[in-house]
């Protein structure tokens, strides 16, 4: 059975969906001002797998990913660009979808963008008043209580006197407690008209909090399964969604323990670099598309999930590289075994061993594991038993959306992608010459041609019956 971790109660549990055969998860997106990073690349490519695993299991799925298109960044960046709001968010989630694509992954069925849930923000926001948990401020803005919500801190283990304890806290604005968030922000004179909206408490903007609670609650129920994102959104972000969302269902009682907003909360690890923390502060990070300038998509998808989706894992070319000879290692095992319609054993060890390691709180690591093993068992198969292991492999891989190309296709790109390679006819001349030269027993310029090509990154394999095959390191 699968088990999760779940966040909220710090320890894995058996996986008991809401509605039985039905999955419904909500993954905290992106703020679409500027390109997407490969921090975002984890969250998106984390909960692709686990939505294509509960897929797998014969879950009926729907998976939604907001998008998050007002915001201070965003309006910073327009008043910079001198553009609309409009215009640079759409501009941005094009690049985002783009970015996706090219990672070969599956889209949310549904892909809310806070602009358009503005009205049920505003009911939320309106409730919250109505069980006295929120209040306008002399400034405008409308603030939550956290003080009033008994069950604030819940999710990160924070108790309110803890965070203040040795701090001298400022109250900001006219909150009347400085742990307070923003609900609605009341617009400012110098902001442009099309970041401001008409609202029972004059005009203004939706907090970045609100949204979440407002479109998971609309698209998926105010009760859901699974709630997804950062291990940097779990506080003060996800806190503050139960807080909100259970407030506005429950007012100042704690939700019941059959019915909360959300039954299982799923957080990845952040990336390092360096061993630092990945942030624009520290100028450390890097866009999607760049990295896929130099590195096929399988590769980076591969170096995310050898890594379990809680842990944090460190970035850099080498571990890329790795990731690429671990991939070469599972496509040459499937090399010279074409795919059949053989039906896989799901009895046999291979797929027990599999499906219990991914059903351990998706440990991709360990599932990984064993896809090497069944490699290894493949290299010393023949006949009917290695096109079986070798359809296993591919059927197992492919829930995980790996091994699904051509092999040779896969082997020949070369780990990183250059403008200085040797194209493919180049190399097949250079093979052609080869075999000319051994036909005529000049061993040593055969040799030679060897060695030149592997000097420019190119690996020859002679097989037998006089056939070489080749591919790029």
């Amino acid at each position: 059975m699968l088990q999760i971790y779940n966040t909220l109660s710090r320890s894995k549990e058996v996986f008991k969906p809401i509605e039985s055969g039905k999955v419904k998860i909500y993954v905290c997106g992106m703020t679409v001002y500027d390109f997407c990073h490969i921090g975002h690349a984890r969250v998106m490519i984390v909960f692709d797998m686990v939505v294509r695993w509960l897929r797998a299991s014969g879950y009926e799925v729907l998976y939604v990913r907001n998008i998050t298109d007002i915001d201070d960044k965003i309006i910073n960046r327009a008043i910079e660009n001198k553009e609309s709001i409009a215009a640079l968010t759409s501009r941005f989630i094009d690049a985002m979808r783009a970015d996706s694509d090219s990672l070969g992954l599956m889209h949310p069925d549904q892909e809310p963008r806070a602009t358009e849930f503005i009205g049920q923000m505003q009911g939320m926001i309106s409730r919250l008043i109505e069980q006295q948990l929120a209040y306008q401020a002399d400034d405008g803005d409308v603030n939550f209580a956290v003080r009033l919500f008994p069950g604030y801190g819940k999710l990160s283990g924070k108790s309110l006197d803890e965070l203040q304890a040795g701090e001298r806290v400022t109250i900001v604005g006219t909150k009347r407690d400085p742990h307070d968030f923003v609900l609605w922000k009341s617009a400012k004179p110098e902001e442009p008209a099309d970041t401001r909206w008409q609202s029972p408490w004059g005009e203004g903007r939706p907090g970045w909090h609100i949204e979440c609670s407002a479109m998971s609650c609309d698209l998926l129920g105010e009760h859901f399964d699974i709630h997804g994102g950062g291990s940097d959104l779990q506080f003060p972000h996800h806190e503050n969604e139960i807080a909100q969302s259970e407030g506005a269902l429950y007012g100042k009682g704690r939700a019941p323990s059959d019915e909360p907003f959300v039954h299982y909360w799923m957080h990845n690890g952040h990336i390092r670099v360096n061993e630092e923390k990945m942030s624009k502060s520290l100028g450390n990070f890097f866009l999607i598309r760049d990295v896929l300038k130099t590195y096929d998509p399988e590769v980076l998808r591969f170096f995310m999930l050898r890594a379990h989706y809680r842990s944090p894992i460190n970035y850099s070319d080498a571990q890329l590289d790795e990731a690429h000879a671990g991939l070469v290692r599972l496509y040459t095992a499937l090399a010279h075994t074409p795919s059949s319609d053989i039906a896989i054993d799901i009895e046999s060890t291979w797929v027990q061993r599999f499906n219990a390691a991914v059903n351990d709180d998706f440990n991709t690591p360990e599932a990984i594991a064993v896809l090497f093993d069944l490699a290894s068992e493949i290299n010393r198969a023949n006949g009917k038993e290695k096109d079986q292991l070798a359809n296993t492999l591919r059927s197992l891989a492919g829930s995980l959306n790996f091994l699904q190309r051509e092999p040779n296709q896969f082997l020949q790109a070369g780990a990183r992608h250059t403008e200085s390679g040797l194209s493919v006819e180049q190399i097949e001349l250079q093979i052609t010459a080869r075999a000319n030269a051994k036909q005529a027993k000049d061993f040593a310029k055969a040799d030679g041609i060897r060695k030149q090509l592997l000097e420019q990154g190119v690996v020859l394999e002679d097989k037998p019956g006089g056939i070489t095959e080749w591919r790029r390191l």
